[in-house]
């Protein structure tokens, strides 16, 4: 079992930076797949970053290559969403996820097994 909880979030204008952590539990989530995904109002949840075990491998979706950064920390158990140039188009709720596979490559909701409550994101403009 994993449990997620994200933290970060809050209200901020166009162009400016916030970074997101989520904190997970268990001992082997150094061994685990994390992602981010997030979903605005009305709209579905959509994927927006992963990173392997190792953190080394990740992925980013096209519509934040280049303003947003995954990355992890084993020893703290934490993996970490820093957003840059914040547009109003990224406003949503950004929660976390986490699956066994330690080198999964998924975008889709269902393929991750564990989900965190989320953090709300609003960018003003």
């Amino acid at each position: 079992q994993v449990h997620l909880v994200e933290s970060g979030g809050g209200l901020v204008q166009a162009g400016g930076s916030l970074r997101l952590s989520c904190a997970a539990s268990g001992r082997t989530f150094s061994s685990y797949t994390m992602a981010w995904f997030r979903q605005a109002p009305g709209k579905d949840r959509e994927f927006v970053a992963l990173i392997w075990w190792n953190g080394v491998t990740t992925v980013h979706a096209e519509s934040v290559k280049g303003r947003f950064t995954i990355s992890r920390d084993n020893a703290k158990n934490t993996v970490y969403l820093q957003m840059n140039s914040l547009k109003p188009e990224d406003t949503a709720v950004y929660y976390c996820a986490a699956d066994p596979d330690p080198r999964k490559v998924a975008t889709r909701t269902q393929d991750y097994v564990y989900w965190g409550q989320g953090t709300q994101v609003t960018v003003s403009s």
